[in-house]
């Protein structure tokens, strides 16, 4: 098969200008690769294949900058394909290989050509995914137009891939790179075909109001939102920088989410004085305390960012379960992506393992998806002395009390510094080294069951990775068994989550207390708040840091900025796996960061919803 580069060959004795309908049957010409020389070039149902017709003069040679034998074929899969090109005539380059036999350096061909785009692994880091470009000529316009219509066909085949994106830029957070990121990954949405209805945000709170007055018939109409976001780190161990997208989250779920509160043992329910009626069940209990609230107090309450919050409840204190038929929020289709334009991004570093736009656009042209947990957390009162107006918040990272909602309070003093403000604060809150009288009540859950390997058993995993102790850490990565277990609707109505459960309370002075619902891996704290947090497994890491000397709670964040670091070994750390919790400060005023935003509580309780929405993602590789 030598020579001009036209010559094709479908399956045997077939016409070469053929157009293909049939998947399984195999389309293979001589053609010519940029920078390598002539092919072989085979497309199956599986992707491109090719093999260089000229033989190398030595036995090790170099294809692509990949040392090789010469009869091994070269290959991209059709999942790793997201566009197919014709630019028309033009130059193809000769083979820039000194051993190449007759395609000497230089020599060019003017031919037909198309160009196939897709992705590889970097050679260090198996996280990051660069951009693998490859262009073929023909002298024949017609096969040359044959083979994309081929390769356009295979492609269409992928599942899953998105063709109507929302995107959200936010210009002014951070540093203000967040157009500019976006200019450069655009043309890969172009080339994939997909379309995007882009919004740049004015001002704070616009894209909240946004997808709450978005109906769910136009929300639809698209297969996902986007944001780029030009993310900032706070204070060194944690993300603060993913407070647009949890705008954006808080806005989608705001009406779309519907789910009773989160479960409260029974002191933390005497506790709330309030009159009307509306019920919040202890899954111990069987009985259940009515409380009465006027609904016009639920719908006006004082909430944060002008948020309000929703009570799900029917009229006779049952638990709604009716979803919005239009848009419920777990769904096949619809996912979120985010892509990063600053110096961190928890939620990006946890799901994709690199902090890269690039990355991060390749995931969503090419469909990826992975499930994520996401935290209801609902401020029952603003402060000690103000009446019971619940508040409901949702995050998808952390939830902080003491030094990081100290810290996030102190950075808004000093906002005229940019993103160096949270170092700024963080280095005077911790000088301070405050601590706060609080009480704290999670949800222990056991199982019988010992055997954390058993497939599809949830209750299971819960006693080998609920206990802080574990001598192997369960990392979260691609295709992690632990995420995908089925969801355990634990709280629905009050119902019962698998295994014995029972509150255990912890009261005193905390330096902080935080709930991490990922791992929040970032570059200053490489293994995140807990190295084997995973994305979507129904569990809360609830973290309770007492009071301690100062050089103790050094050592401790020493710890949590160190590669394969222990910040959870000392005897003044507590480390909970709960998937509830319930929170009351035993002082004037509480301030807690939740994913980022300053949240004023007093009383909250929060629990989470396993794989409650969905990522363009497939998990961090390792």
């Amino acid at each position: 098969m030598e020579g001009d580069g036209d010559d094709c060959l479908i399956g045997e004795n077939s016409d070469p200008h053929l157009q293909f309908g049939g998947e399984a049957t195999p389309l293979s010409s001589t053609i010519f690769l940029d920078q390598v020389g002539e092919v072989i070039l085979t497309c199956n149902s599986d992707g491109l294949s090719w093999k260089c017709v000229e033989p190398f003069s030595k036995d090790e040679s170099t294809c692509l900058g990949i040392k090789r034998d010469s009869k091994v074929s070269t290959n991209i899969k059709f999942s790793d394909l997201y566009a197919v090109e014709f630019i028309n005539y033009g130059i193809i380059r000769g083979s820039n290989l000194p051993n190449a036999g007759r395609f000497l350096l230089g020599h060019n061909f003017e031919m037909y050509r198309f160009t196939v785009h897709g992705f590889h692994r970097s050679k260090t880091r198996s996280s990051l995914w660069v951009p693998s470009v490859f262009t073929f000529g023909l002298d024949n316009l017609q096969t040359c137009q044959m083979w994309v219509n081929r390769i356009n066909s295979s492609l269409a085949l992928q599942v899953g891939r998105p063709k109507n994106l929302l995107v959200f830029i936010n210009p002014k957070s951070g540093k203000g790179h967040g157009y500019r990121v976006w200019e450069t990954v655009a043309p890969i949405f172009t080339r994939a075909k997909v379309k995007t209805k882009v919004i740049v945000t004015q001002r704070a709170g616009q894209a909240f109001d946004v997808m709450v007055s978005t109906s769910n018939r136009e929300l639809n109409s698209y297969d996902g939102v986007v944001t780029v976001e030009d993310s900032v780190l706070l204070c060194s161990v944690c993300s603060g920088g993913d407070g647009f997208f949890n705008e954006i989250l808080n806005g989608f779920l705001k009406s779309r989410h519907k789910a009773s509160y989160p479960p409260a043992p029974s002191d933390f329910i005497h506790s709330l004085e309030c009159n009307g009626s509306f019920v919040l069940h202890d899954p111990i209990e069987t009985a259940a305390t009515s409380f009465a609230v006027d609904d016009e107090s639920l719908l006006s309450s004082s909430i944060h960012n002008g948020m309000e919050s929703t009570n799900f409840r029917n009229e006779d204190g049952s638990c709604s379960t009716d979803q919005d038929p239009e848009f419920p929020p777990q769904n096949e289709w619809f996912r979120f992506g985010i892509i990063p334009a600053g110096s961190t991004d928890a939620i990006v570093m946890c799901t994709t393992g690199a902090r890269d736009p690039i990355t991060s656009a390749l995931h969503i042209v090419l469909g990826k998806r992975v499930c994520l947990d996401i935290a209801q957390v609902v401020r029952w009162r603003t402060t000690s002395t103000s009446k019971v107006e619940p508040c409901v918040r949702y995050a998808a990272s952390f939830a902080g009390y003491g030094f990081y909602g100290d810290v996030i309070t102190e950075s808004e003093k000093y906002r005229w510094m940019g993103p160096n403000r949270y170092d700024c604060a963080g280095t005077k809150v911790f000088l301070k080294h405050s601590s706060y009288q609080a009480e704290v009540a999670y949800l222990e859950v056991k199982s019988e069951e010992t055997n954390p390997t058993a497939k599809g058993n949830l209750a299971s995993l819960v006693q080998a990775l609920g206990s802080p102790n574990v001598s192997e850490r369960v990392v979260c990565r691609v295709n992690c068994n632990v995420c995908s277990m089925k969801p355990m609707d634990t709280f629905a109505c009050g119902s019962q989550p698998p295994g014995e459960t029972r509150w255990v309370t912890s009261k005193g002075r905390f330096l902080s207390v935080g709930a991490a619902i990922i791992s929040c891996r970032n570059e200053r704290a490489p293994d995140g708040l807990v190295a084997d947090a995973h994305l979507s497994d129904g569990f809360l890491h609830l973290i309770l840091i007492k009071e301690c000397p100062h050089a103790f709670y050094l050592w401790h964040l020493t710890e949590l900025a160190r590669k394969g670091g222990n910040p959870l070994k000392f005897d003044f750390v507590e480390h909970h796996k709960t998937p509830a919790f319930t929170f009351t400060s035993l002082g004037k005023q509480s301030m807690w960061n939740v994913d980022g935003e300053v949240l004023q509580a007093h009383q909250l309780s929060a629990q989470v919803f396993q794989g409650l929405i969905s990522l363009f993602a497939t998990g961090p590789e390792v």
